[in-house]
Formats: structure tokens, sequence, C-alpha cells
């Protein structure tokens, strides 16, 4: 498929900058796949969508504290993005202005009062700002993120260090039910839930179910390649315990929905999939969703609006059908729902 397909326009003043006032205030567009017809709703009202027996699948993964801002000797400032910390001890890290960095050069950390907080040593780069940093701290990486990071927004939400604005972003840049640190971008569809709502969809009938994968930065990374059989999809690691996996075979096995809250639960349980049936385990996922994919566990989608040309909306599509998606996509444009990672949500069935 022709990766120009996924393309669409956006007004950019449509794109959220700040969440909601209360999460679950968010708008809801629920789209019926089966004849196109669409619904507006609030995400508070997602019960009118939803049955008794209907298993909704959860991403507990917890958003790590990731962006980070450091100095060198110069006083040339750095920004950058913890990814993971690998198997030789060092930091994989994505560092804007990673060109003007030299291997073996020190650069400094600061923390979130903009004070020097340790020194690192640049031990490694390769050509897409990826480096690799040595830290000369003794204390585990969760702990130094703790100190020195930012939430790690998406580029078009625009954010600069600020305190007072990046702990407001720390508590509304991670779902409710985050368990699991990991992550290094939200897991967004869940971020509409509220302990509240979660509480009364219970009373209601409805089973939630949780699985976990770490979003990596890669969720954000455009398509570039003109066929989508072209482009190499990120890895993600996820995990899906016995007990959630029962969970979710017995709706099936029951013929009620699995409803999948996110782009990342629908990966994991489709990577998981065995004769359609979810098996426990963990390990990576490179599975690239997109129009032409047999579904095996996913029955509904729960999604906010996603980038054009990027793998997220190959999912939606895949889901959904294209010419179903976009129209959904015209109709919230032309009725100023909020996109992307604070924006608005979308139900498909």
């Amino acid at each position: 498929m022709k990766t120009a397909k996924l393309n669409y326009h956006l007004p950019p003043e449509l794109i959220a900058q700040e969440p909601s006032g209360i999460r679950s205030d968010s708008k809801l567009l629920f789209l019926d796949s089966s004849d196109g017809k669409m619904t507006d709703s609030k995400f508070s009202h997602i019960g009118d969508f939803l049955l008794p027996g209907d298993c909704l699948v959860l991403n507990d993964t917890k958003v790590l504290p990731a962006r980070f801002f450091a100095a060198r000797k110069s006083g040339g400032k750095l920004e950058g993005l913890f990814l993971t910390k690998n198997k030789d001890g060092f930091w994989d890290v994505m560092l804007k202005g990673a060109g003007k960095v030299k291997i073996g050069e020190i650069i400094f950390l600061r923390d979130r009062q903009k004070q020097g907080f340790c020194e690192v040593e640049v031990i490694a780069k390769s050509g897409n700002g990826q480096c690799q940093l040595a830290i000369d701290s003794d204390e585990n990486f969760e702990d130094i993120l703790e100190k020195i990071g930012f939430p790690p927004l998406p580029p078009y939400i625009k954010r600069n260090d600020d305190i007072e604005q990046a702990a407001t972003d720390r508590q509304r840049y991670q779902t409710v039910y985050a368990e699991k640190a990991g992550a290094v971008a939200a897991p967004t569809a869940g971020l509409h839930f509220t302990s509240e709502l979660i509480e009364q969809l219970k009373k209601a009938g409805i089973c939630f179910a949780n699985i976990t994968l770490h979003v990596g930065a890669g969720t954000f990374k455009p398509v570039t390649a003109d066929d989508l059989d072209q482009h190499e999809i990120h890895k993600e690691w996820f995990s899906i315990d016995k007990e959630n996996a029962a969970k979710i075979n017995a709706a099936k096995n029951k013929g009620n929905r699995v409803i999948a809250v996110g782009t990342t639960s629908v990966r994991a349980m489709e990577t998981a999939a065995e004769n359609s049936r979810l098996k426990a385990g963990c390990g990576e996922t490179q599975l690239f969703i997109q129009p032409g994919y047999k579904f095996k566990i996913v029955d509904a989608i729960i999604t906010n609006f996603h980038l054009p040309k990027s793998t997220l909306i190959a999912l939606v599509a895949a889901f959904a059908g294209l010419d179903n998606v976009f129209a959904a996509y015209n109709y919230a444009i032309e009725r100023k729902y909020r996109f992307y990672s604070y924006g608005d949500a979308m139900m498909i069935v």
C-alpha cells in the first residue's frame, strides 16, 4: 500500500497543546465500521456504547520522566530523551544537537532546578541522533530521571523546561492506572479514563484486563518510505500474564467483545494471539498492522486521532477501513475535535 494514502491535512490549531480540564470531559467520536455511521458523544458517556461482559484491555505501562537537559563545557545547551539502559550499563538516548558533540566528550546533566547534577561521557554516536552515555553516578536510571527528568511529550506539544508546567504534565501525561515504569511515551487512549469512570463501568458489568507494552519513541516516527511494506517498524517490549490472558480468553469464549484501549494494547494482543486465543508471555513486538491484516483477538478499539502517514493510522485503517477512517477524521476536523496525544478520542467497532 502506498504511504501517501495515509495522508490528510490537519489545521495546526486542532493539535491539542493541553489536556481537557477533566480527563473524561474529552469528546468521543463513535464509529461503526460496518456502515460508517458516526455518533458524537463525550468520553464520560462511553458506557452508552459498551455492553455487560465487554472486556476493556488497558496498557498499564508507566511513563518515565525521560526528557532531560544538559550542557557542554562551552555552555551550549543540549536536550535529550532517555530510551533505555543497555546491557553494557550505558544510557541509549536521543540527543538534539548530537552532530555537535564528539565521542569522548564530557557533558553535564542538569536537574529540574537547572543546576549541575553529574557528568556523562559520550561513548558512541549513530547518524540518527542516537548516542550512548556513560553516567558518572551510582544511582539507578529511574532515580536519576526522577531528579533530572521532564515528561517526554511529543514534539508537536510545545514545552520548555518550566518546572510548574512539567509538574502538571507529569500528572496528565500518565494514565490513572499506570503501574509498570518503562515507557517513553504515553498510551494516550487511556488518558481519558478517571478512577471514578472505571469504577462506574465495573459496576455496569464491564470487565477490565491489564497488559503491559512499554511505548517507545519510535511510535512517533513517520513512515518515510513510499510503500508501507518498505518501512521497518520500531520494536517495543510487552508482557501479558496468565491471569489477564485468562480474562481476555474468557470474554472471547463467551462471545463478548475484547476492546483494546489504545493501539499499544492492540499490538500486544495481536502479537500474542495463537489460534484466536491469547497466549501469556513477554518479549519484543515488531508487528506492523496495516490494511489487509486479519485481527485475531481485538473486536473494538478505543483510540485517539493519529498523525498522517504514521504506523498508528495504518493500524486503525486496517481495523475500520481506510474510507471509514478518513471520513471520520474529516468529520472530526469539521467539528473541531482536538487531535493527537492530548486530544479527543474515538471508539471504533
